[in-house]
């Protein structure tokens, strides 16, 4: 089922996109979705105020035995939760960098599903040494 999906939204993308099928359009929209995503979360933090970044150099203790413990001292930098304006907006913003990843995958003829599925097997069976 889950591959219909992708499947179909593939297939939509192809009908919808007219004026950029150009690969060198595609690849260029694809960059410029991914910026207003970033900019998107930046002014939820520099507008909106909704979300905070408080970061500093990170500080591992030296008594770490394993990876579990790791994680309980990394911390994302992030503060507060998008409200639900910065939350459509980056929503949105994260659609067309879909769209724009869908329409990449089908001028290479690659299967965004398979994309997918590998991606998940990597970081399934590497675990954390997927090194993401």
């Amino acid at each position: 089922m889950k591959d219909l999906i992708c499947d179909e939204f593939q297939n939509v993308v192809a009908d919808l996109l007219i004026r950029h099928r150009s690969i060198l359009d595609i690849l260029s929209k694809l960059s410029e979705s991914t910026c207003r995503v970033n900019r998107a979360v930046t002014k939820s933090v520099t507008d909106c105020g909704c979300l905070s970044i408080q970061a500093e150099k990170l500080q591992i203790p030296d008594h770490i035995n394993n990876f579990e413990e790791l994680r309980n001292y990394l911390d994302n930098h992030l503060h507060g939760q998008l409200c639900s304006n910065c939350e459509e907006i980056v929503l949105n913003e994260m659609g067309k960098m879909l769209f724009y990843t869908a329409a990449l995958c089908n001028t290479l003829d690659i299967s965004l599903y398979d994309v997918f599925i590998k991606e998940y097997k990597k970081a399934s069976t590497l675990g954390i040494f997927n090194m993401t």
